[in-house]
């Protein structure tokens, strides 16, 4: 894949107000500075992300300032975002974990012209350039409809739930739920709020354990941050069986990470839902540069596989491409989980 024609080609299909044929070009001191604040540390996924950023820095030309990280908390993500704005950031890439605390930071944001392209989330208020993430309702989608097959649709299903102050977790959620209810309504679905937190999911997978030894699916919104733990209370209680073991439980996750897949080629998990890092990482940067060139974008497809949508409110959103990964498919070499290390 020749990287510099996409990215030259993306630009001539969504650009309004530009001439093509620079995108992509790396000048010698970079475009920037743009500043990038990472959202956490302690996940698979956003370590894959945090991972790709300098590369793809480097390969659009940008001068990358040097990053932060909000450890999951907006007040650390209010702290960042100023202190990048006051060391001279012509623009801001930043993935806000709690999408309704962010607003006042992006009209101050804006207030100083500097552009803003969040990642993965949008946020619920304020204005951001461009906003880089997948369909999440399709996430919730996707695993029920997996979940519910498998299952012969009926059963016991936890859901662990990112956290609901985030849009991520409410599309999921809301998806996931309606999907049950309309094409599963004998599936009992036991939904528990983690805040994407590990603990949390181990702890409500060993109290429902407890309470309904026959729980048979799984749906983890995060692999990056419950796979391990939800393998290991599995694994306690003598639950880790092949899938074609009559007391196997059936699980679904949402990331891609390469630990994933290689839990989907054990048989110890039977789908994820691959949000992809390296494009994250990759198009966000993307329309920063293209923010600090004073170009500007429209609705409709694009040639990387995606769609930029109008939200509401003249939000613009490219959703990237997130396919289901099975058994049958889990060592395809596109996806960017079989891809680490490579």
């Amino acid at each position: 894949m020749k990287r510099r024609s996409i990215l030259t080609a993306a630009v001539c299909l969504a650009l309004t107000t530009t001439a093509c044929g620079s995108a992509g070009t790396t000048g010698a001191s970079g475009v920037g500075p743009i500043g990038v604040d990472y959202p956490r540390a302690d996940s698979d996924f956003w370590n894959s992300y945090i991972k790709y950023t300098p590369e793809k820095a480097k390969a659009l030309g940008i001068n990358l300032m040097a990053p932060t990280n909000s450890q999951n908390k907006v007040e650390n993500l209010v702290a960042n975002a100023q202190s990048l704005q006051s060391q001279g950031a012509k623009a801001i890439v930043m993935a806000p974990q709690d999408t309704g605390a962010i607003a006042s930071t992006l009209d101050r944001l804006g207030k100083a012209k500097i552009p803003v392209i969040t990642v993965d989330t949008r946020p619920d208020r304020g204005g951001a350039y461009m906003v880089v993430r997948a369909d999440n309702k399709a996430y919730g989608e996707k695993a029920c409809k997996f979940l519910g097959d498998k299952l012969g649709r009926k059963g016991k299903v936890i859901e662990f739930q990112g956290s609901l102050s985030s849009v991520n977790g409410r599309d999921r959620s809301e998806a996931f739920a309606a999907c049950m209810k309309r094409d599963y309504p004998d599936i009992t679905v036991f939904e528990e709020p983690t805040d994407w937190e590990g603990t949390k999911a181990s702890a409500a997978l060993q109290t429902r354990l407890t309470q309904h030894p026959d729980i048979n699916g799984i749906y983890m919104q995060a692999g990056g941050v419950f796979l391990a733990p939800t393998l290991q209370v599995l694994r306690q209680k003598n639950m880790l069986v092949p899938p074609e073991d009559p007391k196997h439980v059936f699980i679904v996750s949402n990331d891609g990470i390469p630990q994933e897949l290689e839990a989907i080629r054990k048989g110890e998990i039977d789908a994820t839902v691959s949000q992809p890092a390296d494009l994250y990482a990759e198009w966000a940067l993307f329309y920063a540069k293209a923010a600090v060139e004073g170009k500007t974008f429209q609705p409709g497809k694009t040639d990387h596989g995606s769609e930029i949508v109008d939200v509401g409110g003249g939000q613009l959103e490219d959703q990237l491409p997130a396919p289901l990964i099975t058994k049958e498919n889990v060592d395809d070499k596109a996806f960017w989980g079989n891809q680490i290390g490579s």
